[in-house]
């Protein structure tokens, strides 16, 4: 969806890698996914489904194969997106000698799959320390040859390794569902092209992405140079410098710095970080613009090798993708000086056996910034995700939520106040493994220009039997019937001194 940062701003990283490797082989009828880590992905359980689009030459093939250093293809919003075929600008998009159809387009959609295998439900153990504990790794992988869908080799595939799948027959019906969607996206870019005409559809694919590039630059003129240094829960630290050369235009991201590559899986791949920084400009731009690869062209992003923003095989990455991306952007929000933290977490919530899984996100408190007070019971910044509702949730799973509300009063003081958080309960009625993947519950959400900082969130488990389980902030347990989960999510930092 066009709300959710986090799977936009990386998914041009997949159509990238898609495009590299089947360079000269792709046909009408192919589709392919890919959600490996190190080569385009972000954590297993986000599948992107790619699709390309011909036009209605005669043979098989693609004409050109992508060219290094030329334009950007880019995404663009709504449910999946578009990119621009290879090669040149988006005028001369698959364009080339010879006689075969030539790629117009690209169609992909991401979608987070309850479970795709790994060593607890839900795909993202909070103690992974290789990939493989997380679940089965598509690279590159083709679910359609010329329109036959290969589910033999697919539902194999699923069922391999250590840690397969645990509902292979969902994992199959949510990508033929996504298959389905680029289908559907095909023929909407077809029905512009009728409507239009291809260089028309082109020239103003291109003026979306230059639009977006200006507005940027004109975001680059009036910021001033900064620096910040973010510490997790975990002892990471993202540390980024930006700096500005106001005569071209064009900003400087580095993260040189930021801590090593972790034993743990709060690692982000480079698609992750380029995906908080798209983001974090994007929010910038005042004027209604959609997200998309144009707001990147003027900056640099220096992501050093071997820290924890460019992993290496076989780092576990399942928090890197929800945990490490919010606090990339609460450090840029730092450096820039704009805002107080935000909760800094998503808050991930997976429950499960052999019969459910389930994955939540949870809202917390927006930070305050001049002239505003933070919101309160938000999702903020990379998630942007709607929560179940308690009607769906109880009807589907073996769970009642007994409360949900806003914490009042947990913000951060300020000036501008930050937004409060929530506390949520769910009781159990069966035995469910419990995962929890979080931040901010040792350290708290920070304020800025003499603004207090929020309340740190915690997790526990009151037990059928009367007794309290206090949950860490990447925990699991297992929970049983009349077991009640308690969570209380952080609070946004405030803005100012208080007055």
């Amino acid at each position: 969806a066009p709300h959710i940062p986090i799977h936009l701003g990386s998914m041009s990283e997949s159509i990238r890698t898609v495009i590299r490797e089947n360079a000269g082989r792709m046909k009408p009828g192919d589709v392919f996914c890919v959600n490996a880590p190190y080569n385009g992905g972000t954590h297993l359980p986000d599948v992107t489904v790619i699709t390309p689009v011909f036009d209605d030459g005669g043979a098989d093939g693609m004409v050109n194969a992508p060219q290094e250093g030329g334009d950007r293809t880019g995404t663009g919003g709504g449910r999946g997106a578009a990119a621009d075929g290879p090669g040149g600008s988006s005028a001369g998009a698959g364009r080339g000698a010879g006689a075969g159809p030539r790629i117009l387009f690209f169609v992909a959609s991401r979608g987070h799959h309850a479970d795709i295998g790994g060593s607890m439900p839900g795909s993202m153990p909070p103690d992974a320390r290789t990939v493989e504990e997380e679940g089965i790794i598509f690279d590159n992988f083709m679910l359609l040859d010329g329109g036959r869908f290969l589910e033999t080799e697919l539902r194999a595939h699923l069922g391999s390794g250590r840690w397969p799948a645990r509902n292979p027959d969902q994992n199959v019906a949510d990508l033929k569902a996504q298959i389905a969607a680029g289908e559907k996206g095909i023929q909407e870019v077809r029905r512009m092209i009728a409507d239009f005409g291809l260089d028309v559809v082109h020239a103003y694919m291109k003026h979306v992405q230059d639009n977006a590039e200006e507005q940027v630059r004109r975001v680059i003129d009036v910021l001033r140079d900064g620096e910040f240094e973010l510490p997790m829960d975990d002892g990471s630290t993202i540390r980024v410098r930006i700096t500005f050369d106001k005569a071209r235009r064009e900003a400087t991201v580095d993260f040189t710095g930021t801590s090593a590559q972790r034993p743990n899986n709060f690692n982000a791949p480079s698609a992750v970080a380029r995906s908080a920084v798209l983001y974090v400009f994007r929010c910038l731009v005042e004027d209604a613009i959609p997200l998309n690869e144009g707001c990147l062209k003027p900056i640099r992003i220096v992501i050093p090798e071997g820290s924890m923003l460019a992993p290496k095989y076989p780092a576990a990455v399942a928090a890197g993708n929800v945990e490490t991306s919010q606090a990339i952007t609460d450090a840029l929000f730092g450096a820039l000086r704009v805002a107080a933290e935000s909760q800094g977490t998503m808050n991930n919530i997976l429950f499960g056996n052999d019969r459910h899984q389930y994955y939540e996100t949870v809202c917390g408190g927006a930070g305050a910034g001049p002239g505003y007070h933070g919101t309160s019971a938000v999702h903020t910044h990379m998630t942007n995700t709607r929560l179940t509702d308690p009607e769906i949730l109880e009807w589907r799973y073996p769970v009642v939520l007994e409360s949900f509300g806003v914490n009042r009063g947990s913000g951060g003081a300020g000036r501008w106040r930050g937004g409060d958080g929530t506390l949520r309960r769910i009781r159990f009625l069966e035995e469910m493994e419990l995962t929890v993947l979080s931040q901010h519950r040792l350290i708290a959400p920070y304020g800025l220009a003499g603004g207090m900082p929020g309340r740190c969130g915690r997790n526990w488990v009151e037990r059928a039997c009367g007794a309290m389980h206090e949950m860490g902030g990447q925990d699991h347990c297992t929970v049983g019937p009349g077991d009640v989960f308690v969570l209380e999510t952080p609070s946004g930092g405030g803005y100012g001194q208080p007055p």
